[in-house]
């Protein structure tokens, strides 16, 4: 619970409920939804709690005490001369499609009470894509919504043609009554009645089970791993401690988006989901460089990932999801809506770096671990992402990779995928097909780290060496076009008519990672992005400050995201820059500090100076996976014995360094 986040929030095994601070449900939307959530539907949307006929006072507000779990103290009206006959102890918890609540009522009176409880419950199955939109209405016809009473609860249930999902609430002791109270027309809710006898200092229990069962028949949720457990440093350096508590928190949120997925043989694999509330599913690019910045500590994770989107990947062209032979998805959806086609999420393609990054991540893969099995096995995957870089992803007909905005789905299709995110300094969108910095940058090594697979797993040298001339002409090319002389800065983008979309932008730190700027011009821009009007302090927002479409609350044009800046880092590391390597660790690792350690998905622009704390941003996931990861690749980035001693969880599993890295 925060103050952009009200919501108190619970998640385990690809599931989540989010409670109002009194342990209710309203059936919320917009950015601060409420319910239970599992497989990208609110399976329930009503959950209110009366104790003798009024709402009960919150003596304690309910309170995480795990990830998973949740306790509050309630009691029903009283006065300093007459205080509350009892008191109700509530205990809520969510694991694999299932939420649960034991409420535990202790008399504070020597005479027998009785305690009536009323708890009103629903489910209006709404899809996640109808409570993220403003003011969007997707139309649902043959809807039917029904509820029915059983013999220890409720039974809702939602069809609608072929789509059919059910919520079963169970009680125990069963209710005394069940009555219909419906809020609006068409609501199935139930208000289910209690009359608990209490004993004179005595108690009574009440245990409820909200069993979500989606449409069709999902693999069951595989069982999350136990809270990571890493060794603290022995030293009480303050910066040592929080960068190794960050890194700890890290993990343990990656345990908690963990999902199961099926891989490319079938296999069930598990994956980090990208993010809670809107995105507890598979994602192409989040996905991918969370994996990049576990794969030192946790390469189990990298072959998952790249396993579970060979087996998305496209195979055919259609228009309306982006799919194409070879591209990697951009993310997956079972919901209602994707399910008809209403969204074109169900699996979306609408991404221009996904495919190299995956190329990346392949080699990266063997690299660290030595193990060829991966790369071979997904041999002909890679060659069909290849195949896609150099014709449906524009290199060969545009000379870069190159995206069309797409008016039903995503209008930018690199990782600032917001509308209006790649702009001009004055402010106006670029019209396509846009060539975006970053994802040059992620071709170029794609192609080249694919040629080392070619030459030394897959014996085609012919191979290789086409890879690494397309390569060496990409890099030319891309200085000649993208440099901006008179900024000493690469352009955001181009344009559809090949002019440079000249705003300053975070996205050129990730071209010291890539390494597709000689060295000089890469130190250039490292040192440029820690100006004041990069930095904020805590991290390099992206965009610099003082230009036309800066603003510290946007979505991508102000605001500072930590996986980006650990991209960056992780370039300023591979460029030798040091200094400014700890500098921006520094101030990530500061702003951890005061949200519990967690990073959150995006912070606001606004600079250090300004506020005690780092300023949040209104509609940040929270935990999200390639924020969780970047403590890691600090940690990486660093090196050994930075900002104190060396914590023992780095020391398993260390990726060897890159050519061209810093060892």
């Amino acid at each position: 619970m925060t103050a952009a986040d009200p919501l108190v929030q619970l998640v385990r095994d690809a599931t989540f409920v989010r409670l109002q601070a009194d342990g209710d449900i309203s059936g919320t939307g917009g950015k601060a939804p409420d319910g239970l959530f599992f497989q990208d539907a609110r399976h329930l949307s009503r959950w209110h709690l009366a104790v003798d006929g009024t709402a009960p006072t919150a003596l304690v507000p309910a309170t995480p005490e795990t990830d998973d779990t949740a306790a509050g103290v309630l009691t029903p009206e009283g006065t300093r001369d007459n205080p509350p006959a009892y008191t109700v102890f509530r205990r809520q918890a969510v694991t694999a499609g299932t939420f649960t609540e034991h409420l535990s009522l202790v008399s504070n009176r020597p005479d027998a009470v009785t305690a009536r409880l009323d708890l009103t419950v629903d489910a209006d199955f709404a899809d996640l894509f109808e409570l993220r939109a403003d003011d969007r209405h997707y139309a649902k016809p043959g809807a039917e919504y029904d509820g029915r009473d059983t013999a220890d609860g409720v039974l809702f249930s939602y069809r609608r043609a072929d789509w059919h999902a059910r919520t079963e609430i169970t009680c125990d002791p069963a209710p005394d009554a069940v009555a219909a109270a419906p809020a609006r027309p068409g609501d199935t809710a139930r208000t289910l009645t209690w009359h608990l006898p209490l004993d004179a200092h005595g108690g009574a229990d009440l245990r409820l089970t909200v069993r979500a069962h989606p449409h069709g028949r999902p693999r069951p949720p595989v069982p999350a791993s136990a809270p990571t457990a890493v060794r603290r440093s022995e030293r009480a350096d303050g910066a040592a401690d929080d960068l190794t508590r960050t890194c700890e928190r890290g993990l343990a949120d990656i345990d908690l988006l963990t999902i199961p997925v099926p891989g490319v043989d079938g296999e069930d694999v598990r994956v980090p989901a990208a993010g809670i509330p809107w995105f507890l599913t598979l994602f192409g690019r989040d996905s991918l460089l969370t994996a990049y910045f576990l794969l030192p500590y946790r390469p189990a994770t990298a072959a998952a990932v790249l396993s579970a989107l060979a087996a998305t990947q496209g195979r055919r062209h259609d228009p309306f999801s982006g799919e194409q032979p070879g591209r990697i998805v951009h993310e997956t959806r079972h919901g209602e809506l994707a399910h008809f086609r209403q969204v074109p999420y169900g699996r979306y393609y609408g991404a221009v770096d996904a495919t190299p990054l995956f190329l990346v991540l392949l080699h990266a893969h063997h690299e660290a671990t030595g193990d060829r099995t991966l790369a071979e096995r997904l041999e002909r995957h890679a060659r069909r992402a290849v195949d896609w870089m150099l014709t449906d992803g524009g290199l060969e007909r545009h000379g870069y990779l190159v995206y069309e905005p797409d008016p039903g789905g995503l209008v930018n299709q690199n990782w600032k995928d917001s509308a209006g995110a790649v702009c001009f300094r004055d402010g106006t969108q670029a019209e396509g097909p846009v060539a975006v910095c970053e994802a040059q940058g992620y071709a170029y090594d794609a192609l080249l780290r694919t040629a080392e697979l070619a030459d030394t797993l897959w014996r085609d040298e012919a191979y290789a060496r086409r890879l690494r001339e397309s390569a060496a002409r990409l890099r030319d090319r891309f200085t000649a076009d993208f440099w901006m002389a008179d900024a000493d800065f690469p352009a955001l983008a181009l344009d559809g008519d090949g002019r440079q979309v000249d705003a300053l932008a975070s996205d050129a730190g990730h071209l010291l990672w890539s390494g597709i700027l000689d060295p000089e011009r890469s130190r250039r821009v490292g040192r440029r992005l820690l100006e004041p009007d990069f930095f904020s302090g805590w991290a390099i927002r992206t965009l610099a400050a003082g230009q036309r479409p800066y603003h510290p609350l946007s979505y991508h044009r102000g605001s500072a995201w930590p996986h980006d800046n650990a991209v960056v880092v992780l370039g300023l590391a591979r460029q030798g820059l040091a200094a400014e390597v700890r500098t921006v660790a520094e101030g990530l690792v500061a702003a951890a500090a005061h949200h519990g350690h967690r990073l959150p998905e995006v912070l606001a622009g606004y600079d250090r100076s300004a506020t005690a704390a780092p300023v949040p941003y209104p509609h940040s996931c929270s935990p999200q996976a390639w924020a969780a990861a970047t403590p890691l690749a600090l940690r990486t980035a660093l090196g050994p014995e930075p900002l104190g001693s060396r914590p023992a969880y780095c020391d398993a599993g260390r990726a060897r360094p890159r050519p061209g890295a810093p060892s």
